[in-house]
């Protein structure tokens, strides 16, 4: 039976009712490295800033800027390239973006000033942002519908793996008065290994239908999913929504709701990321090393938290996961508000509330924003949503050690908490049910 006929047949497997297999959880795998190496350079910075601070002595205007200029490329790249993804497929765009974060985290090593590390960060935000769109949207148009939230999902719970790696790791290289430069180095090594890892990968066969090669996509559903696969599930209308569409009706609600529920979950996040030891330290949660540990501790905490969400979040629906997780992490930052006073444990339950529910948000970043837009726009919409988020994020980091400085811990925590409150508000007027929703139909406006 030649290719053609294939096509047309109305018989075998599709992607959506496929089962998990081998190359399913290998693209998972390979496609997390872009959210494990976002964690780790993400929070590396404010373990490594610590010394860089000290020995450059840097103003508070320095630090923010530096702490905030991966979320400047971020937004940067996800903005320009998740459009460039869209044009010329997932696969080319899945692998320089990581050749470029090598080639910057070895000239960081080389440092010598705020100007240098402020343009080598800003470029390696750019390429991580280039990849948010890429590898989420690959996982999304290979993923069995049944395994489609918790594939996409655990991407994001890898952020967390490797925040946590990256707490770690500066732990153990504090000691050395030159640590900084290895711990900024040290990302290059998972990078090479991921980027190796990647050439396996083929392209989406649902790009490729959107682009009129329904041969070549066949052949990759043949290679990825077996011999009886069809294109039964892939809509005869892909291609039919442009650019210009997510601007306007249906899409251009989805990407308003997306941006500002994905804005409110990690202003607050990479604000304590870039800067969580000396916040630790402000509550009194110990200074040095031991601050180092606790920052370690709840980086775990928060993914546990993803982990708890990804095992609920096809029982219990997208919509109360991504409220309630709002509301319970949102009540963890109130009491740290009221109380910065308050002993050890309380505030260290108050953090763990605060890291174990923003776990339902967390994966809700990754899930929503691929499974609300067509494949022809999908890496389009994340790069926007993911740039459109990092705005304010870069600006939550920025304005951080300015406004412990200057409005004080208890000050800072309030605010904090207000935008887990919006965050709360508007998922509850705005978030849309898409459990157990094909692909395609959770994409359509219909």
């Amino acid at each position: 039976m030649n290719l053609d006929t294939t096509v047309t047949a109305r018989s075998g497997v599709t992607l959506d009712s496929a089962k998990l297999n081998g190359f399913h959880a290998k693209l998972a795998l390979f496609s997390s490295g872009g959210p494990f190496l976002d964690g780790y350079i993400l929070s590396i910075i404010g373990i490594a800033m610590v010394q860089i601070q000290a020995q450059w002595d840097m103003s508070a205007l320095w630090a923010g800027l530096i702490g905030s200029s991966a979320l400047i490329g971020v937004f940067l790249g996800g903005a320009v390239f998740g459009a460039v993804t869209d044009r010329i497929g997932r696969k080319l765009m899945y692998t320089i973006d990581l050749i470029v974060i090598i080639v910057c985290s070895v000239l960081q090593f080389f440092a010598a000033d705020e100007m240098q590390l402020f343009i080598l960060r800003l470029i390696i935000g750019i390429a991580v942002g280039a990849d948010y769109p890429i590898a989420t949207a690959l996982v999304t148009e290979f993923a069995p519908k049944a395994w489609r939230a918790k594939l996409v999902g655990g991407l994001n719970a890898m952020w967390f793996v490797g925040a946590t790696a990256a707490a770690f790791v500066g732990y153990l290289l504090l000691s050395n008065p030159d640590g900084w430069k290895w711990m900024l180095l040290s990302s290059a090594v998972p990078a090479t290994l991921i980027v190796i890892a990647r050439t396996s990968i083929p392209e989406s066969p649902r790009w490729l239908l959107s682009k009129g090669r329904s041969d070549e996509a066949l052949t990759v559903l043949r290679k990825t999913i077996g011999e009886d696969a069809t294109l039964d599930d892939l809509p005869d209308e892909e291609g039919s929504t442009s650019i210009r569409g997510l601007m306007h009706g249906g899409y251009l609600r989805r990407v308003v709701f997306i941006s500002i529920f994905w804005t409110c979950t990690i202003v607050t996040l990479f604000a304590i990321y870039a800067f969580g030891p000396q916040i630790l330290e402000l509550f009194n949660l110990g200074s040095g090393n031991l601050a180092h540990i606790g920052y370690g501790l709840i980086n775990l905490f928060f993914l546990i938290g993803n982990v708890v969400a990804l095992l609920l979040v096809d029982r219990l629906g997208r919509r109360p996961i991504l409220i309630w997780g709002f509301v319970l992490s949102g009540l963890g930052l109130l009491f740290l508000a009221i109380k910065p006073d308050a002993g050890l444990w309380v505030i260290a339950f108050a953090f763990a509330i605060y890291a174990l529910f923003n776990g339902g948000p967390s994966i809700l970043e990754w899930i929503y924003p691929n499974e609300l837009f067509p494949t022809e726009v999908r890496a389009t919409a994340v790069g926007l949503c993911t740039g459109i988020s990092r705005i304010g994020a870069a600006i939550g980091t920025f304005a951080t050690p300015w406004a412990l400085s200057n409005l004080g811990l208890s000050a800072t925590m309030y605010i904090a908490a207000g935008i887990a409150g919006v965050g709360a508000l508007v998922s509850f007027l705005m978030a849309p049910e898409t459990r157990g929703t094909d692909l395609s139909d959770a994409a359509s406006l219909r």
